[in-house]
């Protein structure tokens, strides 16, 4: 049977890789132009410059046959859609649809969590999304406690929290909404606080927002509005809030709430304002407060709460060696890519020949 030459999974392995076609094209000794004509279907490639091109490209000849259920920009939830560079957005683009692809194998293979994420589309007010967010907290068992292990929580709904190597630190956090949904950390906010309250937020456009083109304006302060419902109750900030000493406010109990709650003392102040616990001169006082002690963004105290890192590929892939002989390799060759791209994707070492695997990060 002939093989079928898809150009635009040649523009998928390229873009994954953050490569221009003038430095492909520097790689296999022809021109853009070409390559161009290869990428958009207009020409072939012979079976020596397939070859070429997965070499340079760190996948199997196989990678280029036609691809099904490929993803598109719609199903991203990108924070910034409309300030976020173009090609950033593409390299994305082309690094969540490896994910997935990942992600659909271990699904094959394994029985991961099953997926339980409401879709609740009716959301007129803000009123409306602290109900939505009441009724998961309900609907996740979650009761009026604060939420231990935000990743974790993701995860056990059966999304898979990751992270996009190379380019997390220029992206803000986003989700992907596909069959089984999985969320991409931003790397660079060292705060675990803000990267719960990230998780939060993308669990909001997951719930709310199926469908949506969202990083506007209005689906960002939803999405907002959700995260701070679902890590603050606001039965139980009302209740538990510690409330200013007439016009001064109490930074001692809110350090000792923000430990308990897990959320930043400016989340809180935001919080606080949101439910009129505090008035906006306050909440401007605090602002300030924060910024004149270099809490701006990131607080001193971030250090006392515990990280949170992604735990489910970990555990899958794991799981896979050990139970059913499938290493790293094994499951770079099911996705037709070379171990050196199975290990950008998962951010695990390769081990090298007649080594036991390491399934330990790579820092």
């Amino acid at each position: 049977m002939e093989f079928v030459f898809d150009g635009s999974s040649m523009r998928l392995a390229r873009v994954y890789s953050g490569l221009s076609l003038e430095e492909v094209s520097a790689r296999v000794g022809k021109t853009r132009q070409y390559l161009h004509k290869l990428e958009s279907g207009q020409s072939k490639p012979t079976e020596q410059l397939m070859v070429n091109l997965a070499d340079s490209l760190n996948v199997e000849v196989e990678f280029f046959k036609p691809k099904s259920g490929r993803l598109n920009e719609d199903q991203f939830h990108f924070r910034k859609l409309f300030t976020t560079k173009a090609t950033i957005r593409q390299v994305a683009i082309a690094r969540g649809e490896m994910v997935n692809a990942l992600i659909c194998l271990l699904d094959r293979k394994l029985k991961l969590p099953r997926v339980n994420i409401p879709s609740i589309s009716d959301i007129q007010s803000y009123d409306s999304i602290e109900r939505v967010a009441e009724a998961c907290r309900k609907e996740w068992g979650l009761g009026s406690s604060p939420i231990g292990n935000m990743t974790r929580l993701a995860e056990s709904l059966g999304t898979v929290v990751t992270n996009f190597n190379g380019i997390s630190k220029e992206i803000d956090a986003l989700s992907v909404a596909v069959e089984r949904p999985f969320i991409v950390r931003n790397t660079a906010k060292e705060s675990v606080c803000r990267q719960r309250f990230d998780i939060a937020h993308e669990l909001g456009h997951l719930v709310m927002h199926e469908g949506v083109i969202t990083g506007d304006r209005v689906t960002e302060s939803q999405a907002n509005r959700f995260a701070s419902a679902l890590l603050l109750p606001r039965t139980m900030m009302v209740k538990l809030f510690p409330r200013p000493n007439g016009e001064r406010l109490d930074w001692k109990g809110m350090r000792e709430f923000k430990q308990t709650w897990k959320v930043s003392k400016a989340a809180i102040l935001y919080r606080a304002k949101q439910l009129d616990l505090i008035t906006e001169a306050q909440y401007k006082r605090g602002v300030i407060t924060l910024r004149k002690h270099g809490e701006a963004h990131g607080e001193k105290d971030d250090y006392l709460i515990s990280k949170e890192p992604p735990e489910i590929l970990d555990k899958s892939l794991s799981v896979l060696l050990e139970y059913k002989g499938i290493d790293l390799n094994g499951i770079a060759s099911e996705l037709f890519v070379k171990p050196k791209f199975i290990q950008e994707l998962t951010g695990f070492e390769i081990p090298s020949p007649h080594k036991k695997p390491d399934l330990r990060l790579v820092q």
